[in-house]
């Protein structure tokens, strides 16, 4: 089980896209995968919800967040070997753990719960509600929203992960988000470099 949510150890930039649910992140992740010629790793859940939606008219329940989260992991493992330099993550293991909180008392699966500590990144995009809310069969907290921007950003914060607020349109955003990377990639291919001339 452990195992199942360890990320793989590969040497890539990884971004994740991190925030309440319509807040422009599937939008955002397939803007920067095409930008940097790259693959981007879905929000499993909602695949896994929507089908339980669909064959059970049943929303999330504390008993799917184990397989929702080994499905995140599974799918970000698999990608990360077919990604370029970049893998970007609509979501991550951390994004679980506040919704368990969230919705389920406090309840967080231990396992989960280190995990989404464990696991790393190297920046998350934290996306603000600015954005339109767009109703779907999953979404259901559109008078909550900033209640749970603010659940995010403290999770961040808490377990002091790098992050850079993203506000603003889409393209505000992009260029945001990719000035960023474009540091982080400029930094590690320097790193590189300097280790190799030692």
């Amino acid at each position: 089980m452990e195992k199942a949510l360890k990320q793989r150890d590969i040497n890539l930039v990884k971004v994740v896209l991190f925030g309440p649910e319509s807040t422009g992140k599937t939008t955002l992740s397939e803007q920067l995968a095409r930008h940097y010629n790259t693959v981007w790793a879905p929000e499993y859940a909602r695949e896994y919800l929507q089908d339980k939606w669909n064959n059970e008219r049943k929303t999330c329940e504390e008993s799917d967040l184990i397989p929702i989260a080994e499905g995140q992991m599974k799918l970000e493992n698999d990608l990360a070997l077919k990604a370029d330099k970049v893998l970007i993550c609509d979501t991550d293991l951390l994004e679980t753990k506040v919704y368990s909180e969230q919705y389920y008392g406090g309840f967080v699966d231990p396992k989960l719960d280190a995990a989404a500590q464990e696991n790393t990144y190297d920046v998350y995009f934290l996306t603000y509600i600015d954005t339109p809310w767009v109703a779907d069969d999953l979404r259901d907290r559109p008078e909550q929203r900033e209640e749970m921007f603010n659940a995010f950003e403290d999770a961040l914060k808490k377990y002091e992960k790098p992050y850079v607020l993203l506000k603003g349109d889409k393209t505000t955003r992009l260029q945001k988000a990719v000035a960023h990377i474009d540091k982080i990639l400029t930094e590690k291919s320097n790193l590189y470099t300097f280790s190799q001339n030692l």
